[in-house]
């Protein structure tokens, strides 16, 4: 039975979960994984989600289609071209990842849902309160090594639409590694006998040099210190509860407005929100001002200018992106107005390059696999806004909402979502509960000059009850 705060409940039926295998015999081969995949902070199970209304008669072909029967049957096809995800991941001696190509399948599972899409309403957006009913964690499923990659669920609703949702192993692909994969599932859905962009593998490509050498200065990564106030920060996880943020356009631009001229018109969007939550986050835990604080942005190495030296190929659909961090002190990014902060997001983010990504894999080998610092000063964003995730059509049309489900205590995302027609920006949130109000409070502050302005999204509150 699923329910929430909005006191809306509904019965899933779900039918046993099944391995799906590639449609025709695949090499039998392994497979290691590049080093930016490798890290340990990649080890963990991401859940994503794309909910569908029924738009059949905007496509007659589609028409009387089972939305489980078609993605079912396309999803064994598209595995015949991504064969590693139907495999099983090992390690070596030394703990690198590899992938054994051994045609197992993923698994997935059908769903009936009573309940229609207009009956979700506003729980479509993430975090997701319905997770656990639309993506079933199969007992036996969610470890790293020797399970099943990904976990699909495709759930039929009262009305003839569908969710479908899955969990992915992270360190396989990233989101736009994911998104590519899903275009291939959706173009066989629709009747392709091939994806329009064939996967390549080649992980060797972000590898570390031989020799490794670290060449810049990687703030991300966690150092040995002495410094109290970095021992005495570390994240309490107990009592921490998700929400969503929505930003609309107008309340966006009224942000942009407490910046300078000069970086009101050169700051990107993900920038200016970035620096934002950052400070909104920093003054709500109200933190000793001597504390440092950083914020990591995922910054993609694909199709840049300044990585071009990587040779990424179209349908690398490996990790590759680094997260440079912009660092001060607490009671320093609190006190200066929003443009320090955005000033030290842009610095931070046009150190990325190939020679950044180099160093970063050269360091990952040097010192031990990267794991994210667990402190409340640390935060780190992912824009997934541009990586495709919500133009997966099936052949019903396009989702309503996709992208993550759910936001982690060290990680937030920032997705296209709609509230009332208004296109803007949903970011889920980790905070302990006494600096919720306080950070609804900063948000509001710095978003009053909009003229049509929304508060918050009231959604529905999360509770952390397990760590990555």
């Amino acid at each position: 039975m699923a329910s929430n705060n909005s006191h809306l409940a509904f019965q899933v039926k779900r039918c046993i979960p099944e391995l799906v295998v590639p449609a025709k015999p695949t090499p039998h081969e392994v497979k290691k994984l590049s080093d930016i995949d490798d890290q340990e902070s990649l080890r963990f199970l991401i859940p994503a989600i794309w909910f569908y209304r029924n738009n059949s008669s905007n496509n007659p072909s589609m028409e009387g289609k089972d939305p489980v029967k078609v993605i079912r049957e396309a999803l064994g096809k598209a595995l015949v071209y991504y064969y590693p995800l139907a495999g099983r991941l090992t390690e070596d001696r030394n703990k690198k990842l590899m992938v054994d190509c051994n045609g197992q399948g993923v698994l997935f599972v059908e769903a009936n849902a009573e309940v229609t899409f207009d009956q979700l309403g506003h729980t479509i957006q993430p975090p997701s309160p319905f997770l656990n009913e639309f993506l079933y964690n199969v007992p036996g499923s969610d470890d790293i090594l020797g399970c099943p990659l990904i976990l699909i669920q495709v759930t039929r609703l009262l009305c003839g639409g569908f969710i479908l949702a899955l969990r992915v192993n992270h360190t396989m692909c990233d989101a736009f590694g994911l998104c590519q994969f899903m275009n291939a599932l959706a173009e066989m859905a629709k009747g392709a006998q091939h994806p329009t962009i064939p996967p390549v593998w080649k992980r060797e490509l972000l590898n570390a040099r031989d020799p490794p050498r670290i060449t810049r200065i990687h703030h991300e990564f966690p150092q040995e210190s002495t410094d109290d106030h970095h021992q005495d920060a570390d994240l309490d996880q107990t009592n921490m509860v998700q929400f969503p943020l929505f930003l609309n356009s107008n309340q966006i631009s009224a942000i942009r407005n407490h910046l300078p001229p000069h970086l009101r018109s050169t700051c990107t969007r993900f920038e200016l929100l970035t620096a934002c939550l950052w400070r909104c986050r920093t003054l709500a835990l109200n933190l000793d001002p001597e504390e440092v604080v950083q914020i990591s942005g995922l910054v993609n190495g694909r199709g840049k200018k300044s990585t071009k030296g990587l040779n990424l190929p179209v349908g690398y659909y490996g990790n590759a992106f680094v997260y440079p961090s912009a660092v001060s002190k607490a009671g320093v990014l609190c006190k200066k107005p929003l443009g320090y902060a955005v000033e030290l997001v842009k610095k931070a983010k046009s150190e990325m390059d190939e020679e950044y990504i180099r160093s970063f894999a050269d360091l990952l080998v040097i010192r031990g696999r990267h794991r994210f610092k667990i402190t409340k000063g640390y935060l780190v964003v992912s824009d997934v806004t541009s990586a495709g995730l919500d133009k997966i059509d099936f052949g019903w049309g396009l989702p309503e909402h996709a992208g993550p489900a759910i936001g982690f205590p060290l990680i937030s995302f920032f997705m296209k979502y709609k509230v009332g027609g208004e296109d803007g920006v949903v970011i889920p949130i980790w905070l302990p509960l006494f600096a919720v109000e306080r950070f609804r409070q900063e948000v509001k502050k710095i978003t009053i000059e909009a003229h049509d302005m929304y508060e918050i999204t009231e959604g529905p509150h999360v509770r952390l009850t397990s760590m990555l």
